[in-house]
């Protein structure tokens, strides 16, 4: 029994003291000591894979990294970087035929991870297998949203006419969608960021107001108002813009100012300045409860950085109301509501001065749209332009109304 035991000690000793050393050299990083590593313990499929690593890495042989690789794998199939660095190595040694299939046998290792996808999808792409391309560029997008607008980039290049991608390359994913609108907005696609949205929409998940902002932007840069307005409702309840939809009654939105000001989409816009101070004012309300203030402290302005776009009919009848207060407006004119064509410049209504009024008083008129109006720009202009002006004035109760159909209709 006493000489059984102390075998089995010596065994177990001989056995501690091997892991040890195995250990203590697989530490260390030099090609001698991952050798004599790998002879301590040469079922270690970690150390092999590591040897590779150091052949391709350190001395540029892959040729001697694919052995090592490859005995890696062998011992264990399961770990996806062996066979991605082993794909890696004989892409380096130009055979294509075990790059795929090291590819191959990393997807089934690992199906959903990215960095695997990202390798089999590009291999894929040039190789001319769209199908298998797509799919791992699927899985990428799935996982990682720092690759999404390259791996979208490379996805179109495969189907420039998106219909693919839409159906089934893209995961439900509303990040990944922007990503997509993204490129085809800087790329000036607006017929196929259209399909985009279309499907975007459908997903009916919580969006950012700040994307739908920018994708408004570029449609009205690109004079596409109907989408712009469809994109504009359709994002009511997605992104939190249900109150700032315009109505028969009103076509400006948020015009009482009750409403905190999005500075995006058809609501309010403005610009920070130093000659003019913008504020809500709670304690001066006129219909609802509160009236914008605007403090003027200026050698010359051109208007007061505040103004809204509002879609309109061509040829059709408006009437604009308004009412305001100033107090102790000084320089010759005042500032004025004026209503333009957005992109034509055309002026269609200018109000009185808004001064000389210690009481709201009303400014209104009417007017009819040119036979290509799209879009009005609502502003606060300074009549003369560049001249100094101080004081203060409060606009409250803003109104837009077509008060007659389109006249080419009738």
């Amino acid at each position: 029994m006493l000489l059984a035991s102390l075998s089995l000690t010596a065994l177990y000793m001989g056995f501690a003291t091997r892991e040890f050393l195995a250990a203590h050299f697989s530490d260390l990083t030099d090609l001698a000591s991952l050798k004599t590593a790998v002879k301590l313990q040469p079922g270690n499929a970690n150390l092999r894979y590591r040897l590779g690593q150091h052949f391709l890495l350190v001395e540029q042989s892959p040729e001697a990294a694919v052995e090592y690789y490859k005995a890696a794998v062998a011992l264990n199939p399961h770990q996806a970087h062996y066979w991605l660095d082993l794909a890696s190595a004989y892409r380096l040694l130009s055979n294509p035929e075990g790059q795929r299939e090291s590819l191959e046998h990393a997807i089934v290792a690992d199906p959903r991870t990215p960095d695997v996808a990202w390798e089999a999808a590009n291999f894929y792409l040039i190789q001319g297998d769209t199908d298998k391309a797509l799919r791992e560029f699927h899985v990428v997008l799935e996982s990682d949203l720092s690759l999404a607008s390259l791996a979208l980039q490379r996805c179109l290049r495969i189907d420039p006419s998106l219909n693919t991608i839409l159906t089934q390359v893209l995961p439900p994913d509303t990040q990944v969608y922007f990503a997509l609108l993204d490129i085809l907005m800087l790329k000036k696609d607006t017929t196929g960021a259209a399909k985009v949205w279309a499907q975007l929409a459908q997903l009916r998940q919580p969006l950012e107001a700040r994307r739908i902002f920018d994708y408004i932007r570029y449609l009205i840069d690109q004079r596409e108002i109907g989408q712009a307005r469809l994109v504009w409702q359709q994002a009511a309840n997605m992104a939190g813009l249900s109150a700032y939809q315009p109505s028969p009654e009103n076509l400006v939105i948020n015009g009482d100012f009750s409403l905190p000001v999005l500075n995006g989409g058809f609501d309010w816009l403005y610009h920070k300045s130093a000659d003019v101070s913008l504020a809500l004012d709670p304690t001066q309300p006129h219909f609802g409860s509160r009236s914008l203030s605007v403090v003027f402290d200026s050698p010359g302005i051109e208007d007061a950085g505040i103004q809204q776009l509002i879609p309109v009919q061509p040829n059709a009848s408006y009437e604009f109301s308004a009412y305001f207060k100033a107090e102790d407006m000084q320089g010759s004119g005042g500032p004025q509501f004026s209503v333009q064509d957005f992109y034509s410049g055309a002026t269609y209504f200018t109000s009185e001065d808004l001064k000389n009024a210690g009481f709201w008083k009303l400014a209104s008129g009417s007017f009819i749209t040119a036979p290509d109006a799209k879009l009005l720009l609502l502003r606060l202009r300074r009549s003369p332009a560049g001249s100094p002006i101080r004081g203060r004035l409060w606009i409250d109760g803003i109104r837009l109304v077509q008060t007659q159909p389109n006249r080419t209709k009738q």
